[in-house]
């Protein structure tokens, strides 16, 4: 008997006869004799009303009481997909993240997973029950409170409880078959990766490519975890999600992403000395904001700075709040705040034996008349921001650039 983690998003369970679809592809895995635990996110759009029922009420609000509204929509998925399941002859009974528990540390609305006790699940499942639990869960133990993982977080409750069940695989339904070189909605020449290595598919995440969350391949890469991307709806291979070791042949760029999720901050005439950045980025991080890009600037006098980044638009005015909270210490002159840009980037494990590849992506751009804002690189990505109004055309001649295109 094998044990599989079986996941599906939002558009997977976006209604009734979706769900009902969904219960008979976990039929099809207890009628092969597995042991079979299914996470599932709220029904499309749900978390998206949660999310702005929350904002209507209050503009900076409790972020305990995000994560208790929030976390509601997974609750009803995982009670319908068991209640079908039952109604097929299956066993299966629902489970909240407190109640496995997934403990998880204090960061509410982007919490870590700590601990997943999982043993009287694990003994559910050998008796031949189906566990469906409400992904994008945990549980903060000091206070006894919901916590939410941040958006996509059920990816990252199915590989941790396939990592603490110890299970066969990890199966990722949603409703692209496989991971992309690019966006096919936007880049008509994209194709499906049979392929992806760990690290790759980390940074497409990471950079905007919305199949898995960050979180989930690191640690599917930490503990090994096989993860399949697939759709609900097609019975065809997806993409293995594996170690560098199992691809043999390399792309120099295995693919292009994007990210709307941006906005650029500009600190303006902030005193330039030693320290100046730990005191921008560290009330920040207090108050788990995530920045990214960072370019820092040296004015003519020499005695001031110009600090740009970027976060997420989401964490926008909480950003702003807590910078203009600190604007005496800090001493900056001026605070300039823009959501209008995206981030493109490149990837592929191939960039650490090839040159010329970064000189490659900016003359792709120079030549459509598309200006970088911020550039950053890492060992296997080079990403830069650039005017919202030029996404397109920067994925399409990237992705040509390139060679990826579909021949």
């Amino acid at each position: 008997m094998a044990c599989i983690v079986m996941k599906f998003g939002g558009t997977s369970v976006a209604d009734i006869d979706k769900i009902r679809h969904v219960a008979g592809r976990v039929k099809r895995e207890v009628d092969a004799g597995n042991a079979v635990a299914v996470v599932v996110s709220a029904m499309a759009g749900v978390t998206n009303q949660l999310v702005e029922h929350t904002r209507s009420a209050a503009r900076l609000y409790d972020l305990r009481e995000y994560d208790a509204i929030v976390s509601s929509g997974e609750n009803v998925t995982a009670g319908l997909l068991s209640i079908i399941l039952q109604d097929m002859g299956i066993a299966a009974r629902s489970w909240q993240g407190w109640q496995i528990p997934v403990i998880t540390d204090e960061a509410h609305g982007s919490a870590r997973i700590v601990e997943i006790q999982g043993e009287e699940l694990q003994r559910r499942l050998e008796s031949g029950e189906v566990a469906v639990v409400a992904g994008f869960q945990g549980l903060e133990p000091s206070r006894n409170r919901i916590t939410t993982l941040g958006r996509g977080g059920s990816d990252t409750s199915a590989v941790a409880l396939a990592a603490a069940l110890k299970a066969d695989r990890c199966d990722i339904y949603t409703d692209v078959d496989g991971v992309y070189t690019s966006d096919p909605r936007i880049v008509k020449g994209a194709r499906k990766l049979d392929k992806v290595t760990y690290e790759e598919m980390l940074e497409m995440a990471s950079q905007g490519a919305k199949v898995l969350q960050t979180r989930s391949v690191e640690m599917a890469m930490k503990y090994h975890v096989p993860v399949q991307v697939r759709s609900t709806f097609e019975d065809k291979p997806g993409t293995l999600v594996v170690d560098e070791e199992e691809i043999v042949e390399k792309a120099v760029v295995s693919g292009v992403t994007y990210s709307r999720d941006e906005a650029k901050i500009t600190l303006r005439n902030v005193p330039d000395r030693p320290g100046v950045a730990a005191s921008i980025f560290g009330p920040l991080a207090d108050s788990a904001i995530n920045v990214d890009m960072i370019v820092q600037n040296i004015s003519p006098d020499t005695k001031t700075t110009d600090m740009t980044f970027t976060v997420g638009r989401t964490d926008l005015d909480r950003t702003v709040q807590v910078l203009e909270s600190n604007r005496e210490d800090l001493g900056f002159a001026d605070l300039v705040a823009e959501e209008g840009v995206v981030k493109v980037s490149v990837i592929g494990v191939g960039m650490r034996s090839h040159t010329g590849v970064a000189q490659q992506m900016f003359q792709a751009l120079a030549s459509r008349g598309i200006n970088i804002q911020v550039i950053t690189t890492s060992e296997i990505k080079i990403s830069v921001l650039i005017d919202e109004a030029y996404l397109e055309l920067a994925l399409r001649s990237l992705h040509t650039a390139y060679g990826l295109d579909v021949t």
